[in-house]
């Protein structure tokens, strides 16, 4: 049931037609690195703590 959920929802994402300028796309691009090197200094962040607690 869940696969076929997932199948579902993956196909209906998908099959959205995108009219995003270049510089929607280029703009959405920056946030998600952006976002990419949040979650990357938070584990970093995460080890540097797990390491000073021993």
């Amino acid at each position: 049931m869940c696969a076929l959920v997932f199948s579902l929802g993956a196909f209906t994402t998908s099959c959205k037609e995108k009219k995003d300028t270049p510089a929607e796309q280029v703009e959405e691009a920056a946030e998600d690195v952006g976002d990419e090197i949040e979650e990357g200094a938070e584990e970093v962040e995460d080890e540097i703590d797990d390491m000073s607690d021993k």
